[in-house]
């Protein structure tokens, strides 16, 4: 797209997450206080200080006449921070009764309590390769793992993603689709395998980078890849954790819970972004506010 084209997009998508919450308020007969809303991340490169969100804050709230909170992000990555994970602030408020919060979706991402501070990063890809390696064959998503389940480990491909620079840095770090689309995708097509050992290997990989962090203790599991019976067991056994599913509706909506909780607190000028989780110099109160 052209920069007229993106920005028009994004106040288009905006204005239809507008329509979508006017539905919702129709047919369950709620009238919410605030809207906070996520957005979806297009570009996402702190290190050069680099990042949009779709999904205009000010189209929704135009939209639905609530005052709504946005862009929750930005103001992190001028601090000099990753800008995520945003989600720690909740896990430590709202789910502390876990030694660890990891969740499951284009990528794994944990946070936890050590040494009296919260810390939280992105462990590494999960469906954001499954699906794209399931689409080339019409399936959306390898369903219960079935199709890994049947593929075997190919050694030098799993030394060569555990090898991967990213999992060897420490402190606050974070991952893009850029990554996985620079390093990871040539890195497994280059070994040319069948579909049911790129997904097994990759498997593999996804519960050993989860394993360097995670050995003992409890670990609450959400987002989708918690749905996925064979990715779960593969972690379960190389972490050595009691994994905690939840219920559905905290796999689910876990993520959308918390982002709510980000809205509360900005609106009650609290801080809702931890520098400990994301390499900021301050912790800060991300987001925007649009009201009429």
């Amino acid at each position: 797209m052209s920069a007229l084209e993106f920005i028009t997009f994004h106040s288009a998508y905006g204005k239809y997450l507008g329509e979508r919450v006017n539905e919702f308020m129709q047919t369950y007969g709620v009238r919410p206080d605030i809207i906070a809303s996520h957005g979806h991340t297009i570009f996402h490169e702190p290190q050069k200080r680099i990042m949009y969100q779709i999904g205009d804050g000010a189209a929704i709230a135009a939209e639905t006449g609530i005052p709504t909170v946005s862009d929750f992000r930005r103001l992190d990555i001028m601090l000099g921070g990753q800008g995520a994970p945003l989600v720690p602030i909740g896990d430590r408020l709202l789910f502390s009764d876990y030694d660890y919060c990891l969740n499951i979706g284009g990528f794994s991402n944990i946070s936890y309590e050590q040494a009296g501070k919260w810390v939280a990063f992105d462990i590494s890809p999960v469906n954001y390769v499954i699906n794209h390696y399931c689409r080339q064959v019409g399936r959306e998503f390898d369903r219960d793992g079935e199709t890994a389940r049947r593929g075997k480990i190919h050694e030098p491909l799993l030394e060569a993603l555990n090898h991967l620079e990213f999992y060897h840095r420490s402190g606050p770090k974070s991952l893009g689709r850029e990554w996985v689309e620079q390093e990871v995708f040539p890195l497994i097509d280059s070994y040319g395998l069948p579909l049911e050992d790129r997904l097994r290997t990759f498997y593999e990989h996804a519960a050993c980078q989860l394993a360097r962090v995670v050995q003992g203790g409890t670990l609450l599991v959400t987002g989708g890849g918690a749905f996925n019976t064979f990715l779960t067991e593969r972690m379960q056994a190389l972490c050595g954790c009691e994994m905690v599913i939840p219920d559905r509706q905290i796999i689910e909506y876990k993520e959308a819970l918390i982002f709510a909780f980000l809205g509360t607190l900005y609106m009650f000028d609290e801080p809702n972004c931890l520098s400990s989780v994301t390499g900021a110099r301050a912790d800060n109160i991300g987001g925007m506010l649009f009201k009429i």
